[in-house]
């Protein structure tokens, strides 16, 4: 298992073309990937389950992995909030 926090850097947060982008990195992943805010786990490759979390924008989220490509998948999804989602 392999957990990192980061903070959403964009304004509008984690929502519908942010939660898509995020949802598409997190599939390129064997690992069982999780998203945590506020003490409520939801699967990060489940574009409904990321958009119930209703993260906005400087909000601090938990990114958990477990699995072959654990920490790789982490440290990339860690890469693509920090970017604030830039393409």
């Amino acid at each position: 298992m392999f957990v990192k926090d980061v903070t959403v850097q964009n304004q509008v947060g984690l929502h519908a073309r942010p939660a898509t982008f995020f949802i598409q990195k997190a599939n390129e992943f064997k690992s069982s990937i999780w998203v945590e805010k506020d003490e409520r786990r939801v699967n990060a490759k489940s574009l409904l389950g990321v958009l119930s979390l209703g993260i906005m924008g400087g909000a601090t989220i938990k990114i958990i992995a477990g699995g072959a490509d654990e920490q790789q998948a982490v440290e990339e999804l860690v890469k693509l909030v920090d970017s604030g989602f830039a393409d």
